[in-house]
């Protein structure tokens, strides 16, 4: 039979508020009333039950996660930041995975906040206006990381998207490059973020008196890139294509996978570089040339800033926009 609350007064004896209060912390307990308590609970093994301990002290010491897909690697790099980070202040997540799937979403948001969560952080990859709507009514704290929307309703971590383009542009110039493709997602959306890569994909083609070889894909993983293969090879031969600048880096993998199974050499024959430094980006040959998204600084800033909140500390409430770096890797060449 399971200890009770009554089981710990009883032996400390206490009243029951005395060990409530002890265990909620939430009024002054004299030195020996405490000290006995907690002898008491000691012997008797009690764990105190933490949802009804949560309705009483308004914490629950918990943060929801939903992610897009916890198999992903990015998405594993932005949840490592949200827990190392959670822990050190002593708070637990709950993650959960939608799959993309906006009902789901929706539906874990609502199950979360039965669970008590103190705040919510939605890691996706799809507009979800039923999200939007259902954050702006309730009083949780919440968080939203998006790789390819912006939604400026809603609290989130941004990156200068718009410079990293510039920065690998100006890179792949620097190796000689004139002739570059740039491999894009369909933009279905004003809110798209491939909308500033693409401007600035264009801004740095014109600076060098050339037009855009712009290819747009409704896909973003590495069977896309596969299949849009043969298009960009039969481009290059028209157009003398010299390099492909993927804006993901499952797109620029998935198209070195078709390079090399139809014999065309990377980087001798094309260079191929891409964006995020997803951990195989490091692994795969050649090592990919990309732009490095910080995923696991972008799940540890957005807790830090929400816990903050929580615990009253001050914060900055000006918009956080993270660095992207350049990473220099083997598949490209100067030419």
């Amino acid at each position: 039979m399971a200890v009770t609350i009554k089981d710990v007064a009883k032996l400390a004896e206490v009243s029951i508020s005395t060990v409530s209060r002890v265990i909620n912390e939430s009024k002054p307990v004299s030195p020996e009333a405490r000290r006995r308590v907690q002898h008491a609970i000691e012997t008797l093994g009690y764990e105190p039950n933490e949802v009804a301990r949560s309705l009483v002290t308004k914490k629950s010491n918990l943060i929801g996660v939903i992610v897009d897909d916890i198999g992903n690697h990015y998405v594993s790099q932005i949840v490592r930041g949200i827990e190392e980070i959670g822990r050190m202040y002593n708070y637990d997540i709950i993650v959960s995975s939608s799959y993309g799937n906006a009902d789901t979403e929706l539906k874990f948001l609502q199950l979360l906040k039965t669970k008590q969560v103190e705040g919510i952080i939605l890691v996706s990859e799809i507009i979800n206006q039923g999200v939007v709507d259902y954050m702006k009514k309730t009083k949780l704290e919440f968080m939203y990381l998006n790789r390819y929307y912006n939604v400026p309703e809603l609290p989130t971590i941004a990156l200068d998207n718009k410079k990293a383009v510039k920065m690998m542009m100006d890179y792949l110039i620097e190796l000689g490059h004139k002739k570059i493709l740039y491999l894009s997602q369909e933009t279905n959306s004003d809110n798209t973020i491939e909308i500033e890569k693409i401007e600035a994909y264009k801004e740095s083609m014109r600076s060098i008196g050339e037009d855009p070889i712009l290819v747009q894909i409704n896909n973003h993983r590495v069977d896309g890139g596969y299949k849009i293969g043969r298009e960009i090879v039969q481009i290059k031969e028209e157009k003398g294509v010299t390099a492909v600048f993927c804006c993901q880096d499952e797109l620029a993998i998935g198209l070195m996978n078709y390079l090399y199974d139809n014999g065309i050499n990377v980087p001798n024959d094309i260079s191929v570089s891409g964006h995020g430094d997803i951990n195989v980006a490091s692994i795969y040959r050649p090592t990919l040339t990309t732009t490095k998204e910080p995923y696991y600084d972008m799940g540890a800033i957005s807790i830090r800033k929400m816990l903050k909140k929580l615990i009253g500390e001050p914060i900055n409430d000006e918009e956080i926009v993270l660095p992207i770096r350049l990473i220099k890797r083997e598949s490209c060449k100067n030419i």
